[in-house]
């Protein structure tokens, strides 16, 4: 919970000021009582004559109240403020059994402007740090929630400021619940109705079953489900922001594949159960989603997700295999693991042809070669569009979502070309799979329509925590399209 105060309570159980490099900090309009103050100024002689000290120190003002003093760099990075906010939140968590803060944020030796923004981003961070998913464990360590107070001369501009921030959260959090659960309760039936419930933001959102893609065309899609007893579906999730100009929404496509086994060409079980993960790309496009109508973004998108189960069942589909897309090409299955790319090629038409949109960014957990090639740091960009391309990076690099554009050309095009069909799924020469894939998603762009292709295989999850989540699904990308949008379309 989030309040905003004008002043300090004595008897508060925590407080927390900033400092700079040299451990000064302004007490404007003398909110702290001198006693504090006193206390504070020799606390911080302590830490200056350390020759190492933490970015957050504590110590007990009296023995039911605590003062958190948190370090602050004289210069910084777009995201500092965020990474410092999250590391606020694992101190508390990990030394502290504290319900409430009271923070000062006048503290901070920043202008108005600077300070509003540096202030908004800390709170965000420290939200983003504080997420959970424990909804199966029946045993539940108590997690307590922590109360923020925020003391400054400029809370209302503040508050105003983090409504974006709280807007991005959400976002991520949907994203993050969604890539959580497990592939026995999110199958795609239960996946279109999480997405409706986003009706009530003003969404208007379309489902497409079975029978009306079968009719559609949509063929690539309709052959990764058909070994699943699981109905699959595309959906639609349309966002108008800007009522003067329908025409040419942002376009977010994205693969939702809620359990992906391989098919027949079946996976090793040794860690298989991580492909419930398969569908974090489309849990992107519905976090941001999600972020655009709880903000009021004033542009228009439209999000494309298709959902879709993965299974080796007796009618799968087989290696070999020919299918019609939706776009009227062939396409020889060789390997049914290399599904994602399938569900990518009707939705990219789909939308291409349906939307007629400025430009198309479609997100997808697709090889594991990327991860190969970039690890858990970047996430492969590969787009027909230099402008495009350059606008994602420098997004990118605001929010530290970082990607790397990887190549597309011709000789790698050719290796996708089929010897009986419009086009293979993967490559057999070896190497370059991420490329070959992405080459392979390009063939479906049909009206030479903007599109970048955001490879995240080794950004949706991770065992590890770091600055602004606590391991598990990390959300990536909902921060960085949001930055997108926001940048350049709004």
């Amino acid at each position: 919970m989030l309040k905003f105060m004008s002043s300090l309570k004595p008897d508060c159980e925590a407080f927390a000021i900033f400092v700079n490099e040299k451990y000064a900090y302004r007490d404007k309009n003398s909110i702290l009582p001198n006693q504090v103050k006193n206390k504070i100024d020799s606390y911080l002689k302590t830490l200056k004559s350390k020759k190492k000290d933490e970015e957050i120190n504590s110590f007990d003002v009296t023995d039911k109240q605590k003062c958190f003093i948190i370090k602050v760099k004289n210069k910084y990075s777009d995201y500092y403020s965020q990474e410092i906010g999250g590391s606020f939140y694992s101190y508390i968590k990990k030394n502290n059994d504290i319900n409430e803060v009271e923070i000062y944020s006048d503290s901070l030796f920043l202008d108005k402007d600077r300070l509003v923004d540096f202030f908004s981003e800390f709170i965000f961070g420290f939200n983003l740090k504080s997420y959970t998913f424990n909804k199966y464990k029946t045993s539940k360590n108590k997690i307590n929630k922590i109360n923020f107070k925020i003391i400054s001369s400029y809370k209302d501009k503040i508050e105003k400021k983090y409504k974006y921030f709280e807007a991005i959260k959400e976002g991520v959090f949907l994203t993050r619940d969604l890539v959580s659960e497990p592939p026995n309760v999110l199958n795609p039936k239960k996946y279109v109705e999480e997405i409706k419930k986003l009706s009530k933001y003003g969404l208007k959102i379309k489902t497409y079953g079975q029978k009306e893609l079968k009719k559609m065309g949509m063929n690539a899609l309709l052959g990764v489900g058909q070994g699943s007893i699981n109905e699959t579906f595309l959906v639609t999730i349309e966002w108008s922001g800007n009522k003067q100009n329908k025409k040419n929404p942002l376009a977010f496509v994205g693969k939702g594949v809620c359990f992906d086994t391989g098919g027949i060409s079946l996976k090793p079980a040794r860690f298989m159960e991580e492909m419930k993960y398969d569908m974090a790309g489309s849990a992107v496009v519905v976090g941001l989603m999600k972020s655009l109508a709880i903000r009021k973004a004033k542009i228009n998108a439209v999000g494309v997700v298709g959902l879709v189960e993965n299974m080796p069942g007796g009618n799968a589909q087989r290696p070999g295999d020919i299918v019609k897309s939706y776009s009227g090409k062939t396409i020889e299955v060789l390997n049914t693991d290399a599904e994602g790319r399938l569900v990518l090629a009707d939705a990219i038409s789909f939308t291409e042809i349906k939307f007629k949109p400025e430009f198309i960014i479609d997100l997808a957990t697709l090889t594991g070669a990327i991860i190969i090639s970039l690890g858990e740091e970047y996430a492969g960009l590969f787009s027909n569009d230099d402008e495009l391309s350059n606008k994602i990076i420098k997004s990118s690099e605001s929010v530290n979502e970082k990607v790397w554009r990887l190549p597309l050309h011709k000789n790698y095009d050719k290796l996708m070309d089929s010897k009986i069909a419009d086009v293979q799924n993967i490559n057999y020469s070896g190497g370059a799979g991420s490329i070959t894939a992405a080459q392979f998603l390009k063939r479906f762009i049909l009206n030479n329509t903007s599109w970048a292709h955001l490879d995240i295989a080794g950004m949706a999850f991770s065992k590890k925590a770091a600055n602004l989540n606590p391991g598990g699904a990390t959300g990536f990308g909902v921060m960085l399209l949001n930055n997108l949008i926001k940048k350049y379309y709004e």
